[in-house]
């Protein structure tokens, strides 16, 4: 197809499968090749890792956070907003690296749940305000707005419930028919619509800007952020009680001795929590999106949601990131160490099944090129929850992990709440979803469950929200 065109045919060898061709579901698959992209979406020095830690480590800390994505980042942040000064974070390369640099960086407004509303819209103060008053820098946020596409009545009943909840909290939206849908988006096919929900206020986030911008925050408050230094192992001690703590963290360039962690290490979650003998069940898998040539007309258009479809069109500029959840996702089972600013080889055989979906939303496409693909590791999780929280196995081993590609957008809300769990002992808000404790240890455990259900939960995640029954 000419959507496909000559872009698709510099970036992909094997010819492509004609849009109705339909993929085995699986459980497993060959992983792709990894590749080496250039990073130039922040100021990064090129010799990365290898010109060793950005700052002497301190010899102790109240909390070390290890991971400078999306969560670690907000959570120092919250820590020192706080109060708490002497916090370390610790990334293994630079900041954004393995997962949060690559991310859509998409925030919408309403979720099914009212604790979700609240943390994204904590995230959205966070980005949208908080950090330009405190720091004078802008994030990169960009309200161009949020719309969800429903192509029958079930998926806008369902948006009207989120509507109603929305109502509770402030934010604004509108259920659209589909002429006014026309109106505010005319390069969108409407034929087939039902009716949509627009949310004038959701908008776009960017993640080396909010990363960077956040660590200033931090460290003008007192604390430490501390790029190309690895975690090597995690010391625990027993106490009188024989219960097992933390007691310090190791790395290749010192150890520091703290009696709380935060392990924000994303897909490399379990590997961390191994260190200290605690169970992350988490899964890595491959998450993909495409950016399209430009396209006249498309500036300033809001992002879009097809959740019937399984496609998402973000606004890139002038043109669009195109992405979903696939029914057939691919497995990272080596997650290696060295992976930084990497991505893999696209599949077309998984990926093709939203091109139908952005072609029918929005025709113009056909006739576009795709100017790069990105592909890169992204952690999921069985009920496609995050996994928050102090560890069972271990005091003051604390999660913000696992975020089923949502990090972006849940950081500063779940960043907050780390923080207020750490310093207060639990957090502000019913976090019990989120909770590690919700799993049993039987589960936790149990690679072969974990490995399906987070399957089946990311292939599921478009699915209709339908309200519970009252008996």
């Amino acid at each position: 197809m000419a959507f496909l065109g000559r872009a698709v045919r510099r970036v992909v060898r094997p010819p492509l499968s004609p849009l109705s061709r339909t993929t085995a579901w699986s459980y497993s698959s060959e992983p792709t090749k990894e590749k080496s992209v250039p990073y130039d979406k922040t100021l990064k020095q090129e010799d990365g890792a290898s010109s060793g830690p950005t700052k002497p480590l301190p010899r102790s800390a109240d909390v070390v956070v290890i991971g400078g994505g999306s969560l670690g980042c907000q959570t120092i942040y919250h820590l020192a907003k706080m109060g708490m000064t002497n916090v370390v974070l610790l990334e293994r390369d630079r900041l954004t690296a393995g997962t949060t640099w690559h991310t859509a960086g998409l925030l919408w407004q309403l979720r099914p749940s009212d604790v979700e509303v609240e943390l994204l819209a904590h995230t959205r103060n966070v980005i949208s305000k908080d950090l330009e008053e405190e720091t004078g820098l802008h994030t990169g946020w960009i309200q161009n707005g949020g719309l969800f596409i429903a192509s029958n009545k079930q998926r806008l009943d369902e948006y009207k419930r989120l509507m109603s909840l929305g109502k509770v909290y402030g934010i604004e939206s509108h259920v659209l028919s589909p002429a006014e849908t026309k109106d505010l988006y005319p390069l969108m096919n409407v034929d087939d619509l039902y009716g949509t929900l627009y949310v004038p206020k959701d908008g776009t986030m960017d993640p080396a800007g909010t990363c960077t911008t956040l660590t200033r925050a931090a460290t003008a408050r007192g604390a430490t952020v501390i790029e190309n230094c690895p975690v090597t192992g995690i010391q625990v001690q027993t106490d009188d009680f024989g219960m097992k703590r933390v007691k310090a963290v190791e790395t290749p360039h010192g150890t520091i001795e703290t009696p709380c962690l935060v392990n924000c290490a994303g897909v490399w979650a379990t590997k961390l929590g191994e260190m200290a003998g605690v169970k992350v069940p988490l899964i890595a898998m491959h998450h993909a999106y495409v950016v399209t040539e430009r396209i006249e007309g498309i500036q300033n258009m809001p992002n879009v949601r097809d959740h019937d479809a399984s496609v998402y069109l973000r606004l890139q500029g002038d043109a669009l990131s195109v992405g979903g959840y696939e029914h057939n996702p691919i497995f990272w089972d080596e997650v290696s160490d060295k992976f930084a600013f990497s991505l893999f080889d696209l599949d077309w055989d998984v990926f093709m099944q939203h091109i139908e979906g952005a072609i029918n939303r929005v025709p113009v496409l056909e006739q576009t090129g795709i100017k790069s693909t990105v592909c890169g590791p992204e952690s999921f999780t069985a009920d496609h929850k995050p996994l928050m929280g102090e560890a069972p196995e271990v005091r003051g081993f604390y999660l913000g992990c696992g975020f089923n590609s949502a990090g972006m957008m849940l950081g500063g809300g779940c960043g907050r709440e780390l923080a207020h769990w750490i310093i207060h002992g639990r957090p502000e808000k019913d976090m019990y979803g989120y909770d590690i404790r919700r799993f049993h240890n039987s589960l936790t455990d149990n690679t072969r469950w974990i490995r399906q259900r987070s399957h089946e939960s990311y292939a599921k995640n478009y699915s209709v929200v339908t309200p519970p029954v009252c008996r």
